[in-house]
């Protein structure tokens, strides 16, 4: 039998075992979700409250590690009702979130996904690594999006990761979903 080579000169077989032996650093891969729910004049937002470091104790978006050989929209679909019991969601794409140093822990880069529900339809119970999970509403002021955290208005950066730009990116699509 007659093996293709390429321009090396090496099979299929011998490539991917080179390639293998280069050790390439690979990035570890997450899942995280923006639920957003319209209400009649305003947006709110399901976010988690983390249980774990790091960012113990800060708001996040519900999301979490790929498992190996799974697909990320099967990820995204398990981390959210892990972490919120809430399933069975719509969900699409926001983007990739690879900026080096996103997540303390190494290199880690995120798929993000967005989904517009009505929060009256969904039962939330925090679970898993999440203390909490709740609604909060969202508002535009002056170019900043801003969480009614507390009971107070507070800056979407006050969110753990970089979880203020997914935010921010998923809240621009919502009124097209």
């Amino acid at each position: 039998m007659n093996e293709k080579r390429d321009l090396r000169g090496m099979t299929e077989a011998e490539s991917i075992a080179y390639y293998k032996s280069l050790s390439f650093p690979k990035p570890a891969l997450t899942a995280d979700i923006v639920v957003l729910a319209k209400q009649e004049d305003h947006y709110e937002v399901l976010l988690i409250q983390r249980k774990n470091h790091p960012f113990i104790g800060q708001f996040a978006l519900p999301g979490g590690f790929a498992d190996e050989n799974e697909p990320v929209e099967q990820t995204a679909a398990r981390e959210l009702e892990e972490e919120t019991s809430v399933h069975g969601l719509p969900m699409k794409l926001v983007g990739i979130f690879s900026k080096p140093g996103r997540d303390p822990r190494g290199w880690i880069v995120s798929a993000a996904y967005v989904s517009v529900v009505n929060a009256k339809e969904l039962q939330v119970c925090a679970g898993d690594d999440a203390a909490t999970a709740d609604w909060y509403p969202l508002e535009w002021r002056e170019d900043h999006l801003l969480l009614r955290l507390n009971g107070q208005w507070q800056d979407s950066s006050v969110l753990a990761f970089d979880h203020a730009d997914i935010l921010k990116q998923a809240f621009s699509m919502a009124d097209s979903l």
